[in-house]
């Protein structure tokens, strides 16, 4: 085998933009060139061990790699205002990559979470040059993932991390802690930081002309590139990246692929996650995929065999099926019934999931929701990764935990797509939450989350205004649990929590209806669950047809 061609580098290279300030930019330039280009932009440092392996993948298959440091942060001019310069910016930074003489004029933009969004805030300007997009673990629109109307308190830990120019430690705060502190506004000091982006962020509960800058979603048909969309099923930010194919696939847009793999926020890392052993194919060969779809769609180097557009992993099994839309054609939706008789608080209750809908004289459940004693939702203390494939069977045993559990299945069923919970609920208090959690319950009592989600009553109508909750009515609302690929095997059960916490991934509820982020003392409230013929709550699965059934 001949020695693989010399890669050239250039370091802190500045790129100018539009109103002056300069860009940092590290480059790793191909043997043959001139070539087409890979754009990263990052406010989490252009440089490093982890940095530099990726750059050298996409550089020696042939890319230019560009690896910039978002305005105000690392090397790059300007103040760091999260995401709100970074559309224009893009648009300057891939006009300038075009133009450079090692660049045949195509350039493709590559990045995870944070450098996921901006590439779609970029796209929504239309940059002549932008040939394809990959993006990875990206959030979605705000309120989205956090439907509370207020940041959650895990993200006062991104705010920390991302303080001043570089990459701050932060393992010696006891972000614990600091989660339970209030009122919410003053978390930062909690930490031992001020943070005016927290604080302005807390001040923003609907969505406002505040949110527009780091919107794309509402907008997403705009964009005509190829875009290879991934994401995992345990990354705490999945559910942009399947409602994202799908609405570009619905848009018309050709070229895009969606990966989904039994990951969390760092993709494809280890086979492993939390206690759950997802296989050896579980990981796989990324760097290649991200090439070969680079290859095609900016290349158009056609495939050696052809490409499914969507390939997702199907947990339980730990296989990975090839689809050709998503949801998968032939899927339908499959709805469990909740039913007790009256006491399904907690796993040792009597919540039942059936396939029928309860009678007309089905008594109600009810818990209670102590802003001092929130259920917990299991995670480590860092922003990095919010849960995982966590056992909640410990969580179960709190009497604020409502539990329906279906028999032990006698055949396999599989779960792939999205997972919803139709839930009719009353109050006592002026506001309270709605916290639903999907699990597969293994034979040997493993209670093994899967997705969950959550509604505040009052932003029951969407997050454009809340509306008033008044204590005592029933409404029904729907808890929308993100997305899932699980085959549940025989002898499994499927189990649905619903509870008013889920802290700290989500801010408590302190159910006065005043503003969360200023208050400190909360009240009880006293919940209703209604599930009968009448006002039938229920769990609602993607379910696809297995051959045995």
């Amino acid at each position: 085998m001949s020695p693989r061609p010399p890669l050239t580098r250039r370091f802190n290279v500045r790129i100018p933009l539009r109103d002056g300030i300069t860009l940092a930019a590290d480059l790793v330039l191909p043997a043959e060139r001139p070539a087409p280009a890979v754009v990263m932009r990052t406010p989490y440092g252009r440089g490093g061990d982890r940095a530099t392996e990726r750059a050298d993948a996409f550089a020696n298959a042939g890319y230019a790699a560009v690896w910039v440091d978002v305005r105000g942060r690392g090397d790059s001019d300007g103040l760091f205002d999260p995401y709100r310069n970074d559309g224009l910016d893009g648009v300057d930074v891939i006009a300038w990559t075009a133009a450079q003489e090692w660049c045949d004029g195509a350039v493709a933009t590559y990045g995870g979470s944070y450098p996921g969004r901006i590439q779609w805030l970029t796209a929504l300007h239309q940059p002549p040059a932008l040939r394809a997009m990959i993006v990875l673990v990206t959030p979605a629109d705000p309120f989205v993932e956090n439907p509370t109307g207020v940041p959650s308190p895990m993200h006062v830990h991104w705010f920390r991390m991302t303080d001043g120019r570089a990459n701050q430690y932060t393992e010696a705060v006891d972000w614990m802690e600091v989660y339970r502190h209030r009122p919410l506004v003053d978390l930062d000091d909690a930490a031992g930081f001020h943070s005016a982006r927290w604080r302005e962020e807390c001040r923003h509960h609907t969505l406002d002309d505040f949110w527009e800058p780091l919107r794309y979603q509402h907008r997403i048909a705009e964009v005509d590139v190829p875009v290879l969309h991934i994401s995992g099923w345990y990354d705490d930010e999945e559910i942009a990246t399947p409602a994202n194919f799908a609405a570009m696939t619905a848009a018309g847009r050709s070229g895009q692929r969606l990966l989904m793999g039994p990951w969390g926020h760092q993709v494809n890392s280890d086979r492993k996650l939390g206690e759950v052993d997802f296989g050896h194919e579980s990981v796989v060969d990324l760097y290649a995929i991200m090439t070969g779809f680079l290859d095609e769609m900016v290349r158009r180097r056609a495939p050696a065999e052809p490409v499914a557009p969507a390939r997702v992993f199907l947990m339980g099994a730990n296989e990975w099926l090839d689809l050709p839309a998503w949801p998968p054609p032939g899927s339908a939706e499959r709805s469990w019934y909740l039913d007790s008789d009256g006491g399904a608080t907690s796993r040792f209750g009597d919540g039942r999931l059936l396939d029928a809908v309860p009678g007309a004289d089905v008594p109600t459940d009810e818990w209670l929701h102590d802003p001092d004693r929130p259920v917990p939702f299991i995670t480590a203390a860092s922003s990095a990764q919010i849960g995982g494939p966590d056992d909640f069977a410990g969580v179960e045993t709190r009497g604020d935990v409502l539990v329906f559990t279906s028999e032990p299945l006698t055949e396999p069923l599989e779960v792939i797509g999205p997972v919803r919970l139709v839930a009719h609920v009353s109050t006592s208090a002026p506001d309270t939450d709605v916290a639903a959690k999907l699990l597969d319950v293994h034979p040997n009592g493993f209670a093994q989350r899967l997705c969950d989600g959550l509604v505040r009553l009052r932003y029951r109508g969407g997050h454009e205004r809340a509306v008033p909750v008044e204590p005592g009515a029933v409404y029904e609302v729907v808890v929308e649990m993100w997305d899932t690929a699980q085959r549940f095997e025989p002898g499994h059960r499927i189990r649905v929590e619903i509870a008013s916490s889920a802290h700290p991934k989500f801010a408590v509820n302190l159910g006065t209806g005043a503003d969360e982020t200023q208050a400190t003392e909360g009240v009880i409230a006293r919940n209703v669950l209604y599930h009968d013929a009448d006002r039938p709550s229920r769990l609602v699965l993607t379910v696809v047809p297995t051959p045995s059934s």
